[in-house]
């Protein structure tokens, strides 16, 4: 897969032609034309091909090939704009003139001085589109906005009504002007997470610092991060401390401290010490370049109501030609005093404003700001596909360890029978999980906190799904869970007891248990309790015992929730959920490690807290880069934001253009009218998509 920039690709029907028109060709895999970023995403065996191909569509448009595209306005854009400017002004200079002089000019010998007037101030204004209808009709594309515009103003012309095409083609310039500054500055909003990526590392060598690109540094190499620089590459600490701030890679305001041995990632900012940093990964492979690749690539995944838009505005502009021309023909024949001249201007004012460009352009915006808007977040959405999934969604399913509790266990409780004290269970439990790598036995052993004398263990026997029985300076020792009791026969008082819970006997006799917890997470009830307020299921799936599941549910207000599941048995029960919840969307929260094959089957995967894991960014559709669950609910929050801005623009720009033509069909608007409001709800519409950013 490659990557292109697409220079000078201000229309978004030439960007809807491009990709329409590599399709078609038997050597591309995949296509995709972001309009809003001005990308192309190219997978074919015949690259040369291809390009021509696009030179071919739309001459003009110049293909880079590019890892990221260009934030900032080139010289020669600005050039243009100038240039732009500048015709505009005269047109305007010309148009006033003619208007001012109207009689002089209109009884000149033959017109002509109305005819020289005029016919230079249309041309001043309109060659650029007059030649692009000329291009494309010969290439068979017809039914464009160039070509509606020239039809417009040639036909205003044809029935002596220069002033009025001189004008018209006028403000549909000065519109496109502005479209394109609004594009642009649409553009630039999202492209500014380009500014995340560092410009260069402080490479430390042979004692000496040298400023170089942060892609030349290699693994291994030690890099130095000043107070308020960016960390370049993803490493470890090995010297100094600070605060850096993480806002731009998880959405927190609140700086984390770092010390030695600690991880940062590139797009961190160093607030205020020297930190020395060992780099563990090449930049390509870094959490910035992930995080900026995922969002540029977002959009070659359309939304179903993108893929409807550019669809109907592919046989929407023919069938408004043609109605136009009906309404041109038809009336003066069968109405009685009907003119030709009359409804030709009708037919014109119809023409002008039924340019589908305000769809075109704001649908896709609307999707890319969305994008943006939780990238800013921390909330990384692979595709506006996934977006509309998370407004649709019906039951969000989450994993227990780690998503909803912070999967940090901790001893919390030691109880005691038949004689023994809290110290020798504790002992015994450490003596027995010594060799464990096991999170519960990590945590008993942080809870014995002392060096652990393995020189009387004789012997361990880890029984899968039960424990551990180990001979200890002739003693035996049973660690493990009540399944382990029953097994080995040895009695004890009490079964389900709350929490994850570890059982310990002595030589067959009973000596207590060890209440194991793990923490909730501070913002987790209050996730729950938003989903469940927006009508969204919430349910959990874990792989404890009934009682410790029972226990995190009813925390929680979770009524729904299924426990001792192996990771087969989490994808069987997440269809089942699927098909009760059709033909909704069921959401997958997980940590996005151990977790894949549920992400991978949800109809929109979540990874949480997955902060420079590449597993969870490869796997997951939408990437949480905080370890928060509520933001599942910010992320539900910018889909229904995207989605009613991109829905309210959709009626907007179809309710103004049905009042206009139903006017225009009246005989009350006029083509001066009609352009005012082609590009004033093509503005509006641009405008509107823009604030979903936010």
């Amino acid at each position: 897969m490659q990557k292109y920039t697409l220079k000078n690709l201000d229309c978004a029907a030439c960007a809807a032609k491009i990709e329409e028109g590599l399709a078609r060709l038997e050597e591309v895999k995949f296509v995709s034309v972001n309009f809003a970023a001005s990308t192309l995403l190219l997978d074919t065996i015949n690259p040369e091909k291809a390009l021509a191909r696009i030179k071919e569509l739309e001459p003009q448009v110049e293909v880079v090939e590019t890892a990221t595209p260009s934030v900032g306005v080139s010289k020669s854009g600005l050039l243009e704009n100038k240039a732009e400017l500048i015709r505009i002004f005269l047109t305007i200079l010309f148009l006033i003139g003619g208007l001012l002089f109207e009689n002089q000019l209109h009884n000149s010998p033959f017109r002509i001085g109305e005819y020289l007037v005029y016919g230079i101030a249309y041309l001043l204004s309109g060659y650029k589109v007059i030649w692009a209808a000329i291009r494309n009709i010969f290439k068979g594309r017809v039914f464009d906005e160039q070509f509606l515009m020239s039809i417009a103003t040639l036909g205003a012309i044809a029935i002596d009504e220069m002033p009025e095409a001189v004008a018209v083609m006028l403000f549909y310039v000065v519109g496109e002007f502005f479209q394109d500054l609004a594009v642009n500055r649409s553009r630039k909003s999202v492209q500014s997470l380009l500014a995340l990526k560092p410009d260069y590392a402080n490479l430390k060598l042979n004692g000496e610092l040298q400023q170089v690109a942060p892609e030349t540094v290699s693994v291994g190499q030690t890099i130095v991060v000043k107070a308020g620089e960016k960390i370049p590459l993803d490493g470890e600490v090995v010297e100094g401390q600070s605060f850096v701030d993480t806002s731009a890679l998880t959405g927190e305001s609140v700086p984390a401290r770092v010390r030695p041995n600690d991880t940062v990632l590139s797009g961190m900012i160093n607030q205020s010490g020297v930190l020395t940093v060992k780099v563990t990964k090449p930049y390509r492979e870094s959490s910035i370049a992930r995080i900026l690749e995922l969002v540029e690539n977002a959009a070659s995944k359309k939304a179903e109501t993108e893929k409807f838009i550019t669809t109907f505005a592919r046989y929407y502009t023919p069938v408004v030609v043609f109605s136009a021309l009906a309404l041109a023909i038809i009336p003066p024949l069968f109405i009685t005093g009907a003119t030709f001249a009359d409804w030709i201007y009708r037919a014109l004012v119809v023409l002008v404003i039924s340019c589908p460009c305000a769809l075109v352009i704001s649908i896709p915006l609307g999707y890319f700001g969305g994008i943006g808007g939780a990238a800013k977040k921390g909330i990384l959405v692979k595709g506006s596909n996934y977006l509309d999934a998370l407004y649709q969604l019906k039951a969000v399913v989450f994993d227990k360890t780690g998503t909803l509790t912070k999967g940090e266990f901790r001893v919390s409780q030691i109880v005691t029978e038949n004689g023994f004290s809290e110290a020798q269970v504790l002992q015994y439990a450490a003596l027995a999980e010594a060799n464990s790598n096991h999170p519960i036995a990590t945590a008993i052993l942080d809870a014995y906190a002392q060096k652990v004398n393995l020189s009387g263990v004789e012997e361990i026997n880890e029984i899968s799904g039960h424990g551990i029985i180990a001979r200890v300076s002739g003693q035996v020792i049973a660690v493990g869970n009540d399944r382990l009791l029953h097994r080995e026969n040895i009695a004890h008082p009490r079964c389900n007891i709350e929490g994850t819970v570890v059982h310990l006997a002595v030589d067959h006799t009973y000596a207590g248990y060890i209440i194991i917890s793990d923490q909730l997470k501070e913002d987790a009830p209050k996730a729950v309790e938003k989903l469940n307020a927006r009508n969204i299921k919430t349910v959990m799936l874990t792989g404890d015992n009934k009682t410790v599941a029972e226990a995190v549910a009813r925390k929680l207000k979770i009524s729904r929730y299924f426990y001792e599941l192996l990771p087969q048995d989490k994808v069987s029960h997440l269809e089942r959920i699927m098909a009760e919840n059709k033909p909704g969307k069921v959401a997958f929260v997980g940590d996005g490690i151990n977790d894949a094959p549920v992400l991978a089957r949800a109809d929109v995967g979540i990874a949480m807290g997955a902060l420079g894991s590449a597993a969870a960014i490869e796997t997951a559709d939408v990437v949480l880069m905080s370890d928060h669950p509520s933001k599942v609910v910010t992320a539900v929050e910018v889909a229904g934001k995207t989605r009613k801005i991109v829905w309210q623009n959709i009626i907007f720009a179809l309710g103004v253009k049905l009042l206009f033509i139903i006017l225009g069909v009246m005989g009350v608007a006029t083509m001066w009218e009609a352009v005012f409001g082609d590009m004033g709800v093509a503005l509006a519409a641009i405008f509107n998509a823009m604030r979903v950013k936010n």
